[in-house]
């Protein structure tokens, strides 16, 4: 759910490139033999995705999305082929969904007067301890 109560766009599994490579890390000689992890990609910019979605997603700064607009998600979390496979879905959806939040404008304020005076006496008071650590003037 987005601000407003509206649903963030659902990513459409036709439009993602599915490729099953090799897991890294320990796993005995089965890692060697079974491609278990998925490598998912999502062009950005052929999505059926909203344009106000598509600049948002494209202006987050992760590492995931690369500079042609293509999002590459490597799944190796579990042992299975399809389980990796969902979780890749479930963590290019997670990024959509942040890309389709829009983030409230922020408003200047000013600190109020009461602040202000609160801030001016505690340096007067650090001044004042401060100056007792001095060694004595002679």
């Amino acid at each position: 759910m987005t601000a407003g109560g509206r649903q963030s766009p659902r990513v459409n599994v036709d439009e993602i490139e599915f490729t099953a490579v090799r897991a890294q890390g320990p796993g005995g000689q089965n890692v060697n033999k079974v491609s278990n992890a998925v490598q998912l990609r999502f062009d950005v910019a052929r999505s059926s995705l909203p344009e106000a979605v598509k600049e948002r997603l494209l202006a987050l700064d992760d590492r995931r999305i690369r500079a042609d607009g293509v999002v590459v998600i490597k799944a190796q979390r579990y042992r299975s082929l399809e389980r990796n496979r969902d979780d890749a879905i479930a963590r290019l959806q997670a990024l959509v969904d942040a890309a389709a939040s829009v983030p409230k404008p922020r408003r200047a304020t000013k600190p109020s007067a009461a602040a202000r005076a609160r801030r001016v006496d505690e340096k007067i008071r650090r001044g004042r301890v401060k100056s007792l650590r001095r060694p004595p003037e002679l």
